[in-house]
């Protein structure tokens, strides 16, 4: 074979297959308008910009929302973290808003469509029922697809992930006045930890629980110090990663994530051991590096982190492929490519892009190698001769 490959017979239509619905090619029965759904989604906007700002707006609302009724009216919302929560709620625009932009692309609609499907099918869960904790566990949580690639990147990763999430955890509720601390005494050692005005947990804040309450971010920042400084040394010294990094989108996620970190302990030692000496200044660096970190979030590396979750879902896609026995072969060698589900998703992306090329999809690499270096023989080193 020479000629770059057909369009297989599946991809043509049959004929006499129905391609519309009765009553017309917009699915309406006649005689009747179009329904309160339907008008209500004509009236949405028709750039994918507008519909993202649109999704930014509502999501930024709900949280403003979430923040007033969780900190019961503002009763227990903390004046002083005004910065933190304006901040976080630009983060939530702008996590809808690019989360929008990114699944309007062909390839991201159809993962986002096939991953989250496979996330939330019953049929799955069904069949098998630990195949999404497990997923959670090992790609989400414990990322063993990195080990492949360099133990240390794995273990410097896993610091950052874990700190950030404890860090996350402790200081969006606080921010948003969804968690409080409060002491009968005014001034402890008993604490009373509230969530949403109700009490969760007592305390005393003199034995190893209440250190731990009260000193959950410097932990984070413990964790998350090592895991950015490897990085950011990887970036300086190896050849292969300076080769393709770029400042604002490699190297400013890991200075901001150190300044925050080292920051936030600066903050913990000048209460400690300095009596609150240069501890306005601190407090002022440490807000404006961490407003500056959430509203960079949604349009820089960190966007990932949204992301990740839809991989989750991708993965578990093939899974049950696999587990259904759907494996698909090369149209050439017989040589197992991957789940039969998971070719036709990549061809229907490629018809999406209208790329004229998607059967191409059928074949392993090797034979689409083979295929195009015998086509340049024959029908391009020919002339030469």
């Amino acid at each position: 074979m020479t000629e770059p490959p057909e369009p297989a017979a599946a991809e043509q239509p049959e004929t006499g297959v129905r391609t519309g619905t009765p009553g017309g090619t917009d699915g309406r029965r006649p005689g009747r308008g179009p329904s309160a759904a339907a008008r209500a989604a004509q009236r949405l906007p028709r750039s994918v910009s507008g519909r993202a700002a649109l999704a930014g707006a509502v999501v930024s609302c709900l949280l403003i929302l979430a923040i007033v009724f969780g900190s019961r009216l503002l009763h227990d919302f903390d004046s002083a973290l005004l910065p933190y929560a304006v901040a976080s709620v630009f983060l939530a625009f702008g996590v809808a808003y690019r989360y929008t932009v990114w699944v309007s692309a062909p390839g991201a609609r159809r993962l986002f469509r096939n991953g989250w499907g496979s996330l939330f099918s019953t049929e799955n869960f069904r069949r098998t029922p630990t195949a999404l904790p497990k997923m959670i566990a090992t790609y989400l949580g414990l990322q063993k697809f990195l080990g492949a690639r360099s133990h240390a990147r794995w273990a410097a990763h896993q610091l950052i992930f874990w700190g950030c999430i404890l860090a996350a955890l402790i200081t969006f509720p606080l921010t948003w006045g969804w968690f409080t601390f409060t002491s009968g005494t005014g001034s402890g050692p008993g604490y009373e930890m509230r969530i949403w005005g109700l009490k969760v947990l007592g305390f005393d804040s003199l034995n190893i629980i209440g250190w731990l309450m009260f000193h959950g971010l410097d932990i984070a920042a413990v964790l998350v110090i090592p895991g950015a400084g490897y990085f950011l040394w990887r970036r300086m010294k190896d050849r292969g990663a300076i080769t393709g990094q770029r400042f604002a989108y490699d190297m400013v996620p890991l200075l901001a994530l150190i300044i925050i970190s080292v920051t936030g302990l600066l903050l913990t030692f000048s209460s400690i051991f300095l009596h609150g000496g240069g501890y306005e200044f601190l407090a002022i660096l440490h807000m404006v590096s961490v407003v500056f970190t959430l509203i960079y979030i949604p349009f820089g590396k960190f966007f990932h982190i949204v992301q990740r979750p839809a991989a989750v879902g991708m993965q578990l896609f093939k899974y049950t492929g696999r587990q259904d026995d759907k494996v698909f072969a090369c149209r050439r060698c017989g040589e197992a490519i991957d789940t039969g589900p998971y070719v036709e998703n990549l061809r229907g992306t490629m018809r999406d892009l209208e790329l004229g090329f998607d059967a191409w999809a059928e074949y392993c690499p090797r034979c689409k190698r083979v295929l195009r270096g015998n086509a340049y023989l024959t029908q391009v080193k020919k002339g030469f001769k």
